[in-house]
């Protein structure tokens, strides 16, 4: 294959278990990268690096390798399945050009699978599903098949069925070219057979193929047509007509197998090859200019073009220091070579370019269109911006980060900890969008922020193994938001006389609810020859650092929208700054009178557990103010789905194993901010010294002001 026609660019995503490092490890065997099978549950996966990920056997960091099959180079990115760990899924698939989803063969569609599906939509990712661990006790490879279509909603099918059933699974059947596929067991599956079908499955694969044939048609014009005309669909027609239908994101074709018995792996790596797209496939790549971002412009993934990337990963490498991890859409890169970076307006220089192989690397002379590397050297470039040509700029859309919901308070132990802890926490920072710290402003405690318990427990764990910085670590706490019931306005007028001039500011602003869960809209009403623009700046700049600290209990607000309804201009006196603290004051007082809300984050509950025990898992939620969705029957055990306050969700794990008898396992993700029910907003206000009451009409006051807030 010549140019990127030969580069599949794939991620592996799914639900944490599902078989993802495993299948990746076995995925370098078969191709020859590594010389043996590192096994996650022996803490010897090649992938799973990190001290942490192989001393708890969980994919924290997304990990990424390159390997050939068929002549066809394979960048491939292991990605966590651990709902804390979401952003390395999001900022994988931002970059990729195809994903395999892996799906539990026993537990079928799990939250974290939805998930990562949401995310490959938004990004456009083509996939393919592969439905692991075929071998174990009540895998359903049709149930399974069905989740995805109606979980999902996505026009799936198999192209194989499994071949034998649980204990008895022996490999898989091939619905296009008709064959039985087994593994050898004396070389670990490294030898493969096909030969003809068993009498048995026969009738069953015709079926199979036919129904596979008919929802092609669908999709493929060419195809209906052979098809109603009687002809002989081939193997090799059918899997252009299944290649096509990938590429175009319409189809899922479903591949089975049990990675960790070594089993199917070798098919999938053919599905791989034969129905993802390259970056050819996937066609220019578009962006906007960067002299003028409303205009759209595209870069094709060819050498010839004018270089362009992605940096969508930032780490530390112990050797090499920062590297800053590329996906290269168009051009080429040398080392050595001087980017330029659009966001800052600054050029980089690239002092090695590296092909990374989990935490080893090899270093390269020259990156081409299509390749996924890492650099070193970059000094100012960080997650989601775009590097490319001086002369022919572009920028590519940044990416979405998740908003953390949770946060624990931490000290240094020594004077010479707390001289390392800043440097630390600004480089796991760098890192990872979803960490953030700050100090708490009432109480000047450090806090460190994050998606959940667990990525919390990481990053304090790595302050003390890989920074080397003694710290102490109080309880975790959760990440409160505030919004408004209702609309409300308020005006204000500064002015003031200093040095002899006066000061003069007056803005009229209206807040609103968006019912959405987005930071604060700021919109004008006010046109420029009313109010210049640069006035206009200071209303939104200072409305928007206001909205950082809410009215209740200084949590930032969201779903709230800020217009600028009027304005008073004086063409001697009005200053930018006078225009900063009335609309400062304006937009407090308008809030204080728009019922607002304290708001927590709910999370989604998903519990699997025996029919006999659903009945308590439903009275804790209940009696935790949380609220039952659904439940419904998932092969012979009971789906619970959920919505609970976090703030209640602390050592649920040891609960509900007491509670179940360990029968029970359950999953939990973040869904929304929701209103706290009064009693609990005034409890949680009246333990930060804020003895709020509530008002007649849904918000709150301080009894000894009188005054609505």
């Amino acid at each position: 294959m010549d140019g990127t026609g030969g580069l599949r660019n794939i991620g592996i995503i799914a639900h944490i278990d599902a078989g993802k490092t495993t299948t990746t490890e076995r995925i370098l065997y078969y191709t020859g990268r590594s010389r043996a099978m590192g096994e996650v549950h022996d803490g010897e996966s090649v992938m799973d690096w990190m001290e942490q990920e192989r001393e708890r056997g969980i994919t924290i960091t997304s990990a990424a390798t390159t390997c050939s099959w068929r002549e066809c180079v394979i960048n491939l990115i292991d990605t966590p399945g651990h709902v804390d760990f979401t952003i390395e899924v999001e900022r994988s698939l931002r970059v990729l050009d195809g994903a395999v989803g892996l799906f539990d063969a026993v537990a079928g569609v799990e939250p974290q699978s939805e998930t990562v599906w949401m995310q490959a939509d938004r990004y456009g990712v083509p996939r393919i599903a592969f439905v692991n661990k075929m071998d174990r006790a009540g895998a359903d490879f049709h149930g399974t098949v069905g989740d995805i279509r109606e979980r999902l909603g996505k026009d799936a099918a198999p192209v194989q069925l499994p071949w034998g059933e649980e204990a008895g699974f022996r490999g898989v059947v091939d619905l296009l070219g008709m064959r039985a596929v087994s593994f050898g067991d004396g070389d670990r599956g490294a030898s493969v057979a096909r030969g003809e079908l068993p009498p048995d499955l026969a009738e069953a694969a015709a079926a199979a193929r036919e129904a596979l044939v008919e929802g092609l048609c669908d999709h493929d014009d060419a195809l209906a047509e052979a098809y109603l005309g009687g002809e002989d669909i081939g193997a090799d027609r059918l899997r252009g007509a299944v290649r096509r239908a990938v590429v175009r994101r319409g189809f899922v074709p479903v591949l089975c197998g049990a990675a960790l018995r070594n089993k199917g792996v070798q098919p999938l790596l053919d599905a791989v090859v034969d129905y993802l797209p390259s970056p050819a496939d996937r066609g220019a790549v578009r962006g906007h200019s960067a002299k003028d971002v409303s205009r759209e412009e595209s870069r094709r993934p060819e050498d010839g073009e004018p270089f362009s990337s992605l940096a969508f990963k930032v780490a530390t490498d112990p050797f090499v220091g920062p590297i800053t991890w590329l996906r290269v859409y168009s051009g080429s890169l040398r080392v050595g070579q001087s980017v330029w970076n659009p966001h800052g307006r600054r050029r980089e220089r690239v002092a090695k370019i590296l092909r990374m192989h989990a935490d080893k690397r090899t270093e390269l002379a020259l990156a081409r269109a299509g390749d996924i590397v890492a650099v070193a050297g970059l000094k100012a470039t960080v997650t989601g911006e775009t590097l490319c040509s001086e002369g022919r700029p572009i920028i590519y859309d940044l990416m979405e980060f998740p908003k953390s919901v949770m946060s624990v308070a931490i000290e240094p132990r020594t004077a010479a900890d707390e001289s390392r802890l800043a440097d630390s926490l600004r480089q796991l920072g760098l890192e990872d969008p979803s960490f953030s710290w700050r100090e708490d402003p009432e109480t000047g405690q450090l806090l460190i922020h994050g998606m959940g318990e667990l990525h919390l427990e990481i990053v304090v764990e790595r302050l003390e193994r890989e920074f080397k910085v003694g710290i102490r670590v109080g309880r975790p706490q959760v990440s409160y938001r505030e919004g408004v019931g209702r609309a409300s306005s308020a005006e204000s007028t500064f002015r003031r006389e200093q040095a002899g001039r006066v000061h003069f500011g007056h803005c009229r602003l209206r807040v609103e609810p968006t019912g959405g869960q987005d930071p604060l809209e700021f919109v004008s009403e006010v046109p420029g020859k009313a109010l210049p623009p640069r006035f206009q700046r200071a209303v939104r700049e200072s409305v928007e650092q206001s909205a950082l600290a809410g009215v209740l209990a200084g949590c930032p607000l969201i779903g709230v929208r800020a217009v600028l309804v009027a304005a008073a201009f004086e063409e001697e006196e009005s200053q930018e700054a006078a225009y900063a603290a009335a609309a400062a004051r304006a937009f407090r007082e308008a809030c204080r009178d728009a019922s607002p809300l304290m708001l927590h984050p709910v999370m989604r509950l998903e519990v699997h557990a025996p029919p006999d025990q659903v009945g308590g898992v439903v009275s804790w939620v209940s009696g935790r103010g949380g609220r039952v969705v659904g439940v419904r029957a998932l092969r012979g055990r009971e789906v619970l789905d959920a919505r609970v306050p976090l703030s209640e969700m602390f050592g649920y794990a040891s609960a509900i194993r007491s509670q179940t008898q360990g029968r029970a396992t359950f999953t939990l993700s973040f869904d929304h901010y929701g209103p706290m029910e009064r009693e609990r907003a005034l409890g949680l206000l009246a333990s930060r010294g804020l003895p709020a009451r509530p008002s007649p009409d849904g918000g709150f006051f301080w009894p000894e002001r009188g005054k609505s807030v």
